[in-house]
């Protein structure tokens, strides 16, 4: 009967760092704001690596950044964060699939829901939503979640 206990205890310190790496997964997530507009010209040099995606996606000659904060997410626990203008944006990391992570995304200002939707982001990706520019009427206001690329992934 012993022998049995020390085993299992032995097993149980040995799957640990694997048990314990699954209940407490984090991910690391860049938050950028920008306000995109045809009015003047010019692209922020600290929104380099956005280039050609916004480009792609986006016809604007003006890329200004508002906000560039990084969070860590825990698996079901939201995190809410202000950003530009007058809005709230919660990431709630739902799941992990090999590398790429699961994200729900929430957009809300006073209190009214904007945007749900949910994004898989990879190291190294990144995904771009834009609504309309409440404050000028012209523009809009991107939202680029990114996730940095690490050495293990």
């Amino acid at each position: 009967m012993r022998r049995k206990a020390y085993f299992f205890v032995i097993l149980v310190f040995l799957l640990s760092p694997f048990l314990g790496g699954v209940a407490f997964a984090q991910v690391q997530v860049r938050v950028r704001v920008m306000e995109a507009s045809n009015a003047g010209s010019g692209f922020d040099s600290s929104l380099r690596d956005l280039h050609d995606q916004l480009g792609s996606l986006f016809s604007f000659s003006s890329y200004r950044l508002l906000k560039d904060e990084t969070v860590s997410l825990s698996l079901n626990q939201p995190v809410s964060l202000p950003i530009p203008p007058e809005r709230s944006l919660e990431l709630t990391f739902i799941n992990q699939n090999r590398v790429t992570a699961e994200i729900r995304v929430k957009i809300t200002r006073s209190g009214r829901d904007l945007l749900t939707t949910l994004v898989r982001l990879a190291p190294g990706r990144s995904v771009s939503i834009g609504g309309p520019n409440p404050k000028r009427g012209e523009g809009t206001i991107i939202t680029a979640l990114s996730r940095p690329k690490t050495i293990q992934e």
